[in-house]
């Protein structure tokens, strides 16, 4: 039972992935609460092993509306906890509750905070993934984004994670924007060689 902080920050992070399988439902309920504490490190070890948990079972799910909720919290850590946990328990997600959720998460596409907006486009791939219905509408986002609008330095960075979005995309719902967008993102200068090889492989593979 992780019914005190000590129990749960003394929980090794080898360990992480096999304590969540032993998290009741009161434990559950209590990291769901430390995830609103100030302290790092505990906030930090709460949303892993509710993350762990998510990628294995659907009773972290329930509390989908409070995830919603901190996409519009004032902290940057809040909005990036929400769009995390959001993504992880997206596959329990039977309600189809990601309908209505949907346009909340994507504005965190243009949130002040760089590593916010990586987080927000790579769970899109997760959400791409399991729900085709938000395919097109996730794909007309991501290539309607403006990359010049970001700072220079994470300009590859971000346009590596749309494209890694597409290709997941593109399995089930290719248009001829997307490719397009792809192709352009191919021959422009924002990638390196090296990053282009990789875009370029998994194309193949896909």
């Amino acid at each position: 039972m992780l019914n005190d902080i000590e129990s749960i920050m003394s929980i090794p992070k080898s360990y992480l992935h096999e304590a969540c399988k032993e998290l009741t439902k009161d434990d559950i309920t209590r990291l769901v609460d430390r995830l609103s504490l100030k302290d790092d490190q505990i906030r930090y070890q709460a949303f892993l092993l509710l993350q762990s948990r998510s990628a294995l079972y659907d009773d972290v799910y329930p509390f989908w509306e409070l995830f919603h909720e901190k996409l519009k919290s004032e902290n940057s850590y809040q909005r990036s906890i929400g769009l995390m946990l959001i993504a992880e328990n997206v596959k329990w997600d039977m309600k189809n509750k990601m309908e209505n959720v949907i346009d909340d998460f994507m504005a965190c596409l243009y949130d002040p905070k760089p590593i916010t907006v990586r987080q927000c486009i790579q769970s899109l791939g997760k959400i791409a993934a399991v729900k085709p219905s938000l395919c097109e509408k996730i794909s007309s986002k991501l290539i309607s984004y403006d990359i010049t609008a970001v700072k220079e330095t994470m300009r590859k960075s971000i346009l590596t994670d749309i494209l890694n979005v597409l290709l997941i995309i593109r399995q089930e719902h290719r248009t001829k924007e997307t490719e397009t967008f792809i192709s352009n993102a191919l021959f422009g200068d924002i990638l390196d060689k090296k990053t282009k090889k990789q875009i370029e492989a998994l194309l193949h593979d896909r």
